[in-house]
């Protein structure tokens, strides 16, 4: 059990607070060092924490054990921690809750199929994902938008596939994405453009986006340069590893589809949606998936659908459908266009483009409408595994016939560290005006804290950054960078629901339960960040520990860190199951010093690939 500080020497404390910090700058410098990067391996990360790193040599050993005072005496020291094995190398891109198996044992229609599917308990791996032989650190943004290590993703299906609409062609030992699309073989910033000459894209007024469908993300790529952060989704189906080569090329991704769920946001959090030839049928079921997509965005909001079928009159002989087809096809989705009071703003060659109203002002006709049948407002935001309806959400009342109903949003990046509608009006029970500026200012305070202890957070080592328990969304503004964005989780235990406040602030984020497998593929995100997550789930029972330490390691790619927060019993449990983990870890005081309770932990994941120094179970 490590001492006790000595409250009555604050001077040797602060100096063994000094020895920490400065140790651990050792610690993250060796690993730049040795750092798999693209094609240096070590390359210019090494170089900068030489530059940081250079008083590591000012003291030849260091004690890097935190100086807590929590009591382990429950602990048997003897007990030698559970060493978990690599798996079989068939699991080296496993998807849990999409896996291509498990998915086949059910219905095909409304893509059931390709929804999130668990595997229970007793069918749950306990073992390590291996990354793939010759893996490597993705390139450094924006070099990942256009090129992507062979070997992290090995499949060349797509490059035929897809090959005169340019998507993404292989290059020798990397795959290159020209920024071309099914709708943008010319690429995908003249495609913006034309998008831009009808939506505010450029002057910080969208800027959160949904692309449904995505393939492999290039208009959320392409999107960022424009200080857009889009959130996009696909299916894992026959077009294998599009969302994986959307993470690897560094651009937010999660696997999903339109279904028969709604999808796991808020409502009103986007400013923008956006469909390219992504096959959803919008007017099917009554449109109960534009109904969904209207859920999600926000009063003002613009939603674009190019291909077919529009403009179907001078395009049905070369999409080689029938005319009669595509035609009831638009009527459908025209119609129930303006049933949602979305006014139509742009139509020409294959895109279309709407803007939701900004209030109900203006939609006093469909209140008479027997079709219009609305969804009930305390339901908008209950969303995780509930069935979508073919109902439409209500507006939030607005006071006059030009106000934004729900609050009106600064253009970003001022909505960053504005005060949120939704905490404005006091939609977040416990939630206050100065809570939340208190809540900005000790997450600067805690991530100048992390910068302190890390010093490569800064230099685009990092890109993927996610925040398993996010709250007020506070973390990803404070560390909110061109070189990096953070996926917010507001798990589906927490407390309160604060998603919609994170898409307030021009944030993104997606609403999970930690006791099942997070919608991505391994090995995507850089730095993973968890602040009172274990101590939340500890307290629920509702799942092991041991379990979402496991998921967290499927989804961190090699040699990525993670940042955990939490009371000193509940890291000293992490620390235990991570000892048998591959993962190299040290304990730090709080930034308010020793005293205090919560502690924070720092862990990296050992460089291991397929094969290596050990043998695979499962």
């Amino acid at each position: 059990m490590a001492p006790k500080p000595n409250s009555a020497d604050g001077r040797t404390r602060s100096s063994v607070q000094i020895l920490i910090v400065l140790g651990l700058c050792c610690f993250f410098y060796i690993l730049g060092v040795w750092q798999r990067s693209g094609f240096g391996k070590g390359d210019s990360i090494a170089l900068e924490m030489t530059k940081h790193g250079a008083d590591c040599n000012i003291i030849p050993s260091l004690n890097f054990e935190t100086h807590h005072g929590g009591q382990v005496d429950n602990l048997d020291a003897s007990e030698k921690p559970k060493v978990f094995k690599p798996c079989n190398p068939r699991y080296v891109d496993y998807t849990p809750c999409q896996d291509q198996k498990r998915a086949m044992t059910f219905p095909r229609e409304s893509m059931i199929y390709r929804e999130r599917h668990c595997p229970p308990d007793k069918e749950k791996l306990h073992c390590l994902i291996p990354a793939p032989k010759g893996y490597v650190t993705p390139f450094p943004w924006p070099k990942s938008r256009d090129y992507v290590p062979y070997a992290n993703a090995p499949y060349k299906a797509l490059t035929v596939e897809k090959a005169i609409q340019n998507w993404i062609q292989y290059e020798g030992n990397v795959f290159r994405f020209p920024g071309g699309g099914t709708q943008f073989p010319q690429g995908a910033d003249k495609y913006i453009d034309q998008l831009a000459s009808v939506i505010p894209i450029t002057n910080g007024t969208v800027r959160t986006a949904l692309d449904t469908g995505c393939g492999v993300a290039s208009l959320g790529a392409y999107l960022w340069s424009r200080n857009v952060v889009a959130m996009s989704f696909a299916p894992r189906d026959s077009h294998e590893a599009q969302v994986q080569f959307a993470l690897e090329r560094g651009v937010p991704a999660v696997i999903g589809v339109l279904g028969t769920i709604k999808m796991p946001y808020p409502s009103r959090a986007f400013d923008m949606a956006h469909c390219s030839r992504c096959l959803i049928p919008w007017g099917a079921n009554d449109g109960m998936y534009l109904k969904e997509v209207d859920r999600v965005l926000r009063p003002g909001g613009y939603w674009v659908l190019s291909g077919p079928p529009i403009n179907w009159k001078n395009n049905y002989k070369a999409w080689q459908r029938p005319k009669e087809e595509l035609q009831e096809e638009q009527d459908k989705i025209e119609e129930i266009a303006k049933l949602l009071c979305w006014e139509k703003k742009y139509e020409k060659g294959e895109i279309a483009i709407w803007q939701k109203r900004v209030n109900d002002e203006s939609c006093h006709d469909r209140r008479d409408n027997s079709q219009a049948n609305f969804c009930k407002g305390s339901e908008l935001d209950d969303v995780w595994y509930k069935k979508m309806d073919a109902c439409i959400a209500p507006y939030p009342d607005a006071g006059s016939s030009d106000e934004v109903a729900g609050g009106e949003l600064k253009p970003f990046p001022g909505r960053l560290y504005a005060i949120p509608p939704g905490i404005a009006s006091g939609s977040v029970p416990g939630v206050s005006v100065e809570t939340y500026q208190e809540d900005n200012n000790k997450w600067k305070k805690r991530v100048n804290a992390y910068k302190r202890i890390n010093k490569i957070i800064d230099t685009g080592r990092y890109r993927n950054i996610m925040d398993m328990n996010a709250g007020l969304g506070g973390f990803a503004a404070a560390i909110e960078s061109p070189k990096l964005w953070t996926m917010n989780v507001v798990p589906t235990i927490a407390e309160k629901n604060t998603l919609g406040i994170i898409y307030e602030r021009g944030l993104i984020g997606i609403y999970h339960d930690w006791c099942e497998a997070f919608s991505t593929y391994p090995r995507t995100y850089d730095l993973i960040h968890a602040h009172g997550l274990f101590s939340l789930y500890d307290k629920d029972g509702k799942c092991n520990l041991e379990d979402i330490l496991l998921e967290m390691d499927r989804i961190l790619r090699p040699e990525g860190a993670v940042i955990f927060r939490d009371e000193v019993d509940v890291l000293i449990k992490v620390k235990k199951i991570t000892e048998g983990m591959r993962w190299d870890t040290k304990m730090v005081d709080h930034e308010n010093g020793p005293l205090v309770p919560e502690k924070i932990l720092v862990a990296v994941k050992q460089y291991w690939t397929v094969g290596e120094n050990s043998t695979a179970t499962q």
